[in-house]
């Protein structure tokens, strides 16, 4: 864990595409919304393991958020129960629940889809919010970090003096 966090530093300070950690945090929050019971959360999370995106940013970020999805349960079941009751689909989510694999993806549990839809809805905005994020990181903060005297005495630290080694490779 704490090898994930100093490489979560590293990238934020590195040259690397805020695009790709801004993904990584997006996708994160739309798989911390979802249970892991399913098939469809294990899919989709090998799925994007392959896609060139920040990997300690999906983890954590993934971690973090599935530790305090379960206080949104009930809003997942209410938006899953509307759009699994909505008429003109009824028909297409019964045919999809015969379907030998889709069953494993547990689509027909309000939670699941309730969680999958609000996930779907809420990565533009978390991918906005991660990109502005990296660049203003990366502009003011680890600038004005690097020279504070906390920076300094902090870094001797054994354990969190790994974490800011990160912050030593890019100023």
């Amino acid at each position: 864990m704490l090898k994930w966090i100093a490489n979560l530093f590293k990238s934020l300070n590195a040259n690397q595409n805020p695009a790709e950690m801004a993904h990584a945090l997006a996708l994160g929050v739309m798989l911390g919304f979802m249970p892991k019971n399913n098939a469809l959360w294990y899919l989709i999370l090998v799925f994007f393991m392959f896609v060139r995106i920040n990997k300690p940013t999906y983890l954590l970020t993934l971690l973090v958020v599935s530790y305090f999805a379960w206080i949104f349960d009930p809003l997942f079941s209410s938006i899953g129960y509307e759009v699994l009751t909505f008429k003109p689909m009824e028909s297409v989510f019964a045919f999809l629940v015969d379907v030998p694999f889709v069953g494993f993806t547990k689509f027909n549990n309000t939670i699941v889809m309730g969680s999958f839809l609000l996930g779907l809805v809420c990565y533009i905005p978390f991918y906005v919010l991660g990109y502005f994020f990296v660049k203003f990181w990366r502009a003011k903060i680890a600038p004005g970090f690097i020279k504070s005297p906390l920076y300094k005495a902090v870094q001797n630290l054994p354990v969190i003096g790994k974490i800011f080694e990160a912050f030593e490779e890019r100023f």
